[in-house]
């Protein structure tokens, strides 16, 4: 690190708030460029310096003094794009809480509007800050969502950005909360995480420590900003760290996928990443024209997270992209989660990831037996050690105690990253953040939900205690899959369905099993042969693919239809989907009769 980025590096440490932390960057950098943002995925150019942000962030903050918001929640309707980031930081400069949420979908609106609805309720948000073709919208779906309609409402491009010199700085400490992070999933019982300035500026230390980042680096990032890893890794990272960042929105990824890695070319860019999906996209859309094309040698930091890390797929991506001079070391496989504000653990630059072959059919028994490096192995990506001052211990999930290297159970943390609990939900926040281990006083920890164990203080990340499914990076409950799929025929019996995700060639595919009711037989019986109600499964098969398609967004891989009573149930009746899926692996699902 040269005398510049010493200096710098040293200011930042003394900072204890994101509004200081910009103020720092517009005052002694503010020419410097912050974000470039791609209108159309590839070269129309936005960009914004820190300065032009610190203006921005103190208009549309003056304006909002005239509502009262300083402590209150503000709700962010944004499409990505700069002015997003300028509502970001003008909700801190006012004091307010922000909370990122999507727009509604116009066309969707069935499913967007109500979780939009549910994170306004829960967090009883004050105010939707947003722009003006967005209002523009708004005011159609405002006779469906009268409750939506009763905020206040306000548009920040329209704000004079002369409103800047009447800012007065708000009353902010290390610990006043900076905003909400609704985790995604079930739009009936949003929770959101409660991240304070505090917890953001010692995880963006962690972050940078980590990556090590300097001001010599430059990033690209197409994940939604309504996230954690767009927002914090992508937006806050680049001020604390000091380098620019290149935006794309995630449907000019989706569409065209290369543009990623075009940006990456194009700027010289050294930190960039997402999902392992996003790997495998790119590896299985590229033509030749566009590996001939590409210049990924700058690329020394892509980082993998935000759902299971395949090696395969780094593999193929680094196989594919090789010509392209990008290098295999460049990965940087990384956990974390919301409730832990980002990252909990991380290997160093440049190392490449760490691939540790087990025992096929260990980890489903709970301990990873290492074996040689054969086809018969299953091979596990580590996801680096715990970061500076953090703690994470592999728990046995029903006996709180702490096991030991090699066994499987439950990650838990804990460290000044981890939130103080989730918005309004005193029930849920001490259940996850209140844990504390059963031999002894030692807590509390935050309950990550996942399962996983520890070699030589590697983390691998082996599963799920909780049911959650990702597909193509994005998180899906079952329940509300199962939910859809019992409501679309009498034959099928209520709560006896199950959806889960299985690796088919290291991506993972969406899998429904259903019961149907005993009295249904299959329409090609004759009414003359029997007195059961019919059925045409296939037809049914069709209903509940298109369904899920259509309500969630997701293709499903196979629906099996099962007999009477086929579904693993807990003693209190709770579908057991783990044991559904290892039936399914098995091939023991006892399947419909028809």
């Amino acid at each position: 690190m040269n005398s510049i980025g010493t200096a710098d590096f040293a200011a930042i440490q003394n900072i204890l708030d994101l509004v200081h932390l910009l103020q720092w960057r517009s005052k002694h950098q503010g020419d410097r460029l912050a974000y470039v943002f791609l209108e159309d995925g590839e070269r129309e150019e936005v960009k914004m310096t820190y300065g032009e942000l610190d203006r921005r962030a103190r208009a549309i903050a003056a304006t909002l003094k005239d509502y009262d918001v300083e402590g209150e929640r503000i709700v962010l309707l944004y499409p990505p794009g700069l002015e997003y980031i300028a509502g970001f930081f003008g909700c801190l400069y006012a004091g307010a809480i922000a909370v990122p949420a999507y727009p509604p979908n116009p066309m969707r609106l069935d499913r967007t509007l109500p979780r939009l609805q549910a994170i306004a309720s829960d967090s009883q948000a004050k105010l939707a800050l947003t722009t003006q073709p967005v209002l523009a919208m708004a005011n159609f779906v405002f006779a469906q969502a009268p409750d939506l309609a009763a905020m206040q409402w306000l548009a920040s491009d329209a704000i004079d950005a002369d409103n800047a010199n009447a800012w007065q700085s708000p009353t902010i400490a290390t610990e006043t909360l900076a905003f909400l992070q609704y985790t995604s999933g079930s739009t009936q019982s949003p929770r959101g995480v409660t991240l304070t300035h505090g917890n953001l500026l010692h995880n963006l230390a962690l972050i940078s420590s980590a990556f090590s980042l300097t001001l010599e680096d430059t990033g690209v990032i197409w994940l939604p900003p309504y996230h954690d890893m767009g927002l914090i890794g992508g937006i806050l990272q680049p001020i604390h760290r000091g380098f620019p960042v290149i935006l794309l929105s995630p449907l000019a990824f989706l569409q065209r996928p290369m543009r990623w890695l075009r940006a990456i070319s194009h700027y010289k860019v050294s930190v960039s990443g997402g999902p392992n999906f996003a790997y495998d996209l790119c590896a299985r859309k590229a033509t030749p024209e566009d590996i001939a094309t590409l210049d990924l040698s700058h690329w020394q930091v892509a980082f993998n997270g935000a759902e299971p890390v395949r090696s395969k797929t780094m593999e193929r991506f680094a196989e594919t992209f090789a010509p392209s001079s990008f290098k295999h070391e460049a990965f940087f496989p990384c956990y974390g989660l919301a409730e832990a504000t980002l990252i909990v653990s991380g290997g160093e630059r440049q190392t490449g990831p760490k691939n540790l072959a087990v025992q096929k059919g260990s980890v489903e028994k709970n301990q990873a037996v290492v074996v040689e490096p054969t086809d018969d192995a299953q091979v596990l990506v580590g996801c680096g050690r715990t970061l500076a001052d953090q703690r994470i211990v592999i728990v046995d999930p029903d006996t709180l105690l702490p096991l030991p290297d090699r066994a499987i159970g439950e990650i838990w943390v804990k460290g000044a990253s981890v939130s103080q609990g989730y918005w309004n939900n005193l029930e849920e926040t001490e259940k996850t953040f209140g844990a504390y281990l059963a031999d002894s006083d030692d807590g509390p920890y935050l309950r990550t939900g996942d399962l996983g164990f520890l070699d030589g203080g590697e983390l691998y990340v082996s599963g799920r205690v909780k049911d959650l499914i990702i597909i193509d990076g994005l998180n899906h409950y079952p329940q509300d899959i199962e939910q859809t799929v019992e409501g679309l025929h009498p034959a099928v019996r209520p709560g006896c369905s199950a959806a889960f995700s299985y690796s088919i060639n290291d991506v993972e595919h969406l899998i429904v099993a259903v019961e149907l009711r005993s009295q249904y037989r299959s329409l090609t019986l004759s009414t003359e042969t029997t007195r059961q109600q019919l059925l045409d499964p296939e037809a049914l098969k069709r209903d509940i693919r298109r369904a899920v398609a259509e309500q969630h967004d997701l293709r499903i891989h196979e629906v099996i239809l099962l007999q009477s009573g086929s579904i693993a149930k807990t003693s209190s009746g709770k579908v057991q989907r783990h044991a559904v899926l290892a039936d399914y692996v098995n091939d023991a699902l006892t399947h419909w009769e028809s």
